[in-house]
């Protein structure tokens, strides 16, 4: 065993020998602890490597194992795939695609229930009509809701990269909202005629776009529609059963379902 090296990734400490960094002499680390690239130093002289901390521990644990070991519910994936890329660890590239594709494969049979809220509320705003004029109006505005439940989480994160809040004049991904792997609550307005767009930041009032079809969600039929797309691009299908027709013509539940 080679003297044990500490090196400090993104603020994390961790402990290894340089025998299992260098153990890959063509990867990122086998460059940097072999001499080739230089190395940089924190305040206790320990390595440091400016990367995610908390995904390392997987990639020294491969080093160490030749195995990439991830918990049953590791909700991460992407940031993973950044990193086994930064470090160019080959045989890890190779059994993180094994695994993407085994965890595809897991998520075959999928399930999606979408049910859906709508209401109608007055909002309340100034309208200025010339300087120092101002003038107050009123109108109706329609509010959604709309509740998804998916057994698949990679699909919930497809969802999530075509369907955007439009607020305070920025797109964001609702991929953010996204706090349970298998859970996703959309709420948003329709644009209300005549409404300043300021108000919308003002009084919190969230727009909801398709993208990258740059098209807004003014209505459940549009929604639906945009959701069938997506789901039905997936492999997903009208579950014949349930709902009943009533329910999904009037745009209440949305069922569907996916086979292997």
């Amino acid at each position: 065993m080679s003297e044990p090296i500490t090196l400090n990734v993104g603020g994390k400490l961790y402990t290894t020998s340089l025998s299992t960094l260098t153990s890959f002499p063509d990867s990122m680390l086998g460059a940097m602890f072999s001499g080739k690239i230089p190395t940089k130093k924190d305040s206790q002289g320990n390595c440091f490597i400016d990367r995610d901390g908390k995904i390392f521990r997987y990639i020294l644990n491969f080093l160490r194992t030749s195995h990439l070991d991830l918990p049953e519910d590791f909700q991460e994936m992407g940031l993973l795939r950044r990193e086994v890329d930064f470090y160019q660890i080959q045989p890890l590239i190779e059994a993180l695609q094994e695994k993407e594709v085994e965890l595809s494969k897991a998520e075959k049979n999928a399930m999606l229930n979408i049910t859906l809220d709508q209401k109608t509320q007055t909002v309340h705003f100034t309208v200025r009509e010339a300087p120092q004029i101002y003038s107050l109006s009123s109108s109706n505005m329609e509010v959604f809701s709309a509740h998804i439940f998916s057994t698949s989480c990679l699909f919930l994160k497809l969802l999530g990269s075509k369907l955007y809040y439009c607020f305070n004049g920025n797109l964001s991904s609702i991929s953010s909202y996204l706090k349970d792997p298998n859970h996703l609550t959309l709420d948003w307005v329709a644009s209300v005629e005549g409404l300043p767009e300021e108000e919308y930041t003002r009084q919190n009032l969230k727009r909801l776009w398709v993208v990258p079809d740059n098209k807004q969600i003014n209505s459940f039929q549009v929604f639906v529609e945009e959701v069938l797309k997506i789901a039905m691009s997936d492999g997903f299908c009208i579950d014949s059963a349930h709902p009943h027709t009533s329910d999904f013509m009037n745009n209440k539940i949305i069922r569907l379902i996916r086979y292997k």
